[in-house]
């Protein structure tokens, strides 16, 4: 399914709460439809290209989390919004190393850990920085070589590489389902994400048990098949000017 935009352009705080009455209904809604728990799934809003006047309207409407894919935006708007320290940072997009020191500087959590190179990097500017960080294994679970992400069945060989890093707190894993009008083929990856961590649970490796997968597009398809975090961007804030493939070339959200 694509991720096609589910809300106006919001311009007004009013705006904003109605967008996300409407996506957090619809989450509601899924839950139950699924039999479960109601609020076992979190919702993460993405920031991406939002300016931060318009933050502060969402902000204000309730927005708590700011899912950012590009380091550098968001370790801009942690600095543009200091004066809200409520607000959490997970940064869900490819890191590069060279960036690895700005999210242990500022970010609550990091989706996209795929390789070895930055999990070494993260920790050692997370000891000078004397923090910790919830991470999330990406997996790559649609096969396409536009994606970053461990394939599935290298997850458990890279969590067991993970054990010894101390600042790194493995919390779950994340996709980015095929970009398809069908429903199998975008069910068929949140499926496998969902295989992988069941092969952790039973390999005993660690307490693996967030699943972050879906968005504006497809979150109740997610939800279905067992998300505990929806990443929805354009479902709050409205279609963006250009499309995805403009700024990040093989990702939508």
């Amino acid at each position: 399914m694509s991720d096609n935009p589910a809300a106006e352009h919001a311009a007004t705080q009013a705006d904003f709460e109605v967008n996300l009455a409407s996506i957090r209904a619809r989450i509601a809604a899924a839950e139950a439809k699924a039999g479960r728990v109601a609020g076992s799934v979190r919702l993460l809003p993405v920031t991406k290209t939002v300016p931060v006047q318009r933050l502060r309207l969402a902000i204000a409407a309730g927005v708590s989390w700011l899912g950012e894919n590009k380091v550098q935006e968001a370790w801009e708007k942690s600095q543009a919004l200091a004066d809200l320290p409520q607000l959490k940072y997970s940064v869900i997009g490819h890191l590069q190393t060279n960036k690895a020191k700005y999210v242990a500087r500022f970010a609550d959590e990091f989706q996209a850990l795929d390789n070895l190179r930055q999990a070494q990097a993260l920790e050692r500017r997370l000891e000078i920085e004397d923090r910790t960080l919830e991470v999330f294994i990406q997996v790559n679970t649609s096969g396409e070589e536009s994606k970053f992400g461990v394939e599935p069945g290298q997850a458990p060989a890279f969590l067991k590489q993970l054990r010894g890093f101390e600042r790194l707190q493995v919390k779950g894993l994340m996709t980015l389902a095929v970009f398809s009008p069908e429903q199998e083929p975008v069910r068929d990856c949140f499926r496998r994400l969902v295989a992988v961590r069941d092969e952790l649970r039973q390999l005993n490796l660690a307490s693996v048990e967030e699943l972050s997968m879906g968005m504006s597009g497809d979150f109740e398809l997610a939800i279905a098949e067992g998300a505990t975090v929806v990443r929805v961007g354009q479902g709050i804030f409205g279609a963006r000017a250009l499309p995805d493939s403009h700024y990040w070339p093989g990702f939508a959200g």
